[in-house]
Order: structure tokens, then C-alpha cells, then sequence
């Protein structure tokens, strides 16, 4: 099975809620199953993804820090 192609928004420098923005506009143009790579430098981005993800039912596949820089990856959900 072939891997997804990521699509990568990158919000570095953007403050809350420009990053979740970015992101849900992103996530409305992909194709069900497709992956989402948010970069942020927000540290409000932490808990901004993990709300999102469980109310919005985008699974947060992975998340963490490296330097101050956050980074995500969501999986669009069925539709």
C-alpha cells in the first residue's frame, strides 16, 4: 500500500488561532484519508490541535516540539 502524500501548511510565526485556521482550510480541500503537516511556532498550538482533533474527528496522529517549533499530523477523516 502505497504511503499518503502529506500536505504541509507551515504557520510559523502566526499566533493563535491563525494555525488552526490555516489547518481546517487545508483539511476542506483534501481527500478523506489524506495527511495534514501543521509547523507552528505558537506553544497555544499544543492544546488548539489536541481540542480540535477529538471534537472535529481529524485523528492527531502525531505531535511534538523540536526548538521551539511544534509540528502535527492529522489524517482528514471519512466523510
Amino acid at each position: 500500500m502505497p504511503e499518503s502524500t502529506e500536505t504541509v501548511v507551515d504557520a510559523s510565526g502566526l499566533n493563535c488561532p491563525m494555525p488552526l485556521l490555516k489547518a481546517k482550510k487545508a483539511l476542506n480541500e483534501m481527500s478523506a484519508g489524506a495527511l495534514l503537516r501543521v509547523i507552528a511556532t505558537d506553544p497555544g498550538s499544543v492544546r488548539d490541535f489536541d481540542v480540535f482533533s477529538r471534537q472535529s474527528g481529524h485523528p492527531l496522529l502525531e505531535s511534538g516540539e523540536r526548538d521551539g517549533t511544534f509540528f502535527y499530523v492529522l489524517r482528514k477523516k471519512n466523510d
